[in-house]
């Protein structure tokens, strides 16, 4: 099974979702991905389901999308109100199509090839304070040239609400995807809360996702190990891992880290293969 974790920044970089697919260079018989910052609907990636149009090109037959908010982020936005759908999965647009759920929509999800008998959503809340944040001052485009090295302006950012999703296997494997709050503390926080979440969830379990934590802080003071390591970030210039995946149950299982190189995001993707 290979396990892959991925911030795309909405495919930025990418000149289309296909391209982004191909990067993944998935080639394994039962794989999971996990992706954050995806869209859906937006006009800044053209207005389509990202998700699950990933999931096609990689022919995958099951995703769960998480909408972590509705609007665009860094631009206006807002939380869902009650009522409104957080998850969406391919079964669910197969029941109800997308109705209200088409509104313009940000956040994180899972794609697999492999059964999924329940999904789990965990919302984490949001920092009440936000940070100033270094963005490219570059048009990102530039990422695909090898030669790109932008200069940083910071902007401040107030924090977005945080979601967990689980997705239960049919392999034994029970895998959470999230992206943490940037704010320090509140992340460590929202770790925690994720930790003991899944550790009561069935099966073998994998944590994935952008942690926003540097220095393999995800495993400090605790039974969980991180099966890759590597600098994720920047992509022009990574000097820093907050791309993670973890487990606390993985005894006795071969792992081989895979490197993927990318231009695509302003984060590299984390890939395993567990046999």
């Amino acid at each position: 099974m290979r396990l892959t974790s991925w911030n795309i920044l909405h495919g930025q970089g990418a000149p289309s979702l296909k391209v982004l697919a191909d990067e993944l260079a998935v080639g394994a018989d039962d794989f999971v991905v996990g992706i954050q910052e995806v869209d859906a609907f937006q006009d800044r990636s053209d207005q389509v389901f990202q998700l699950s149009q990933i999931a096609s090109a990689l022919g995958a037959n099951n995703f769960g999308f998480l909408r972590c908010v509705i609007g665009t982020p860094g631009v206006k936005w807002r939380k869902l109100r009650s009522g409104e759908g957080v998850l969406i999965t391919n079964g669910s647009l197969e029941l109800q199509g997308m109705g209200s759920e088409s509104a313009p929509s940000y956040g994180i999800g899972l794609i697999t090839n492999i059964p999924v008998i329940r999904w789990e959503v965990l919302a984490l809340g949001k920092s009440p304070i936000g940070l100033p944040l270094p963005f490219p001052a570059d048009n990102q485009s530039q990422v695909n040239s090898s030669k790109f090295n932008p200069k940083l302006k910071f902007f401040y950012v107030k924090d977005e609400p945080r979601y967990a999703v689980a997705a239960q296997l049919n392999n034994g494997y029970t895998v959470v995807n999230v992206h943490l709050s940037f704010v320090p503390i509140i992340n460590l926080i929202q770790l925690f809360r994720v930790k003991r979440w899944l550790g009561k969830m069935p099966g073998r379990h994998i944590l994935l996702g952008d942690l926003n934590l540097p220095f393999n802080i995800p495993t400090k003071f605790s039974k969980w190990s991180s099966l890759v390591s590597m600098k994720s970030y920047p992509t022009w210039d990574p000097k820093i891992q907050f791309d993670y995946i973890l487990s606390d149950n993985l005894e006795q299982v071969r792992i081989k880290p895979i490197f993927i190189e990318s231009k695509v995001s302003d984060h590299l993707p984390v890939t395993i293969e567990i046999n």
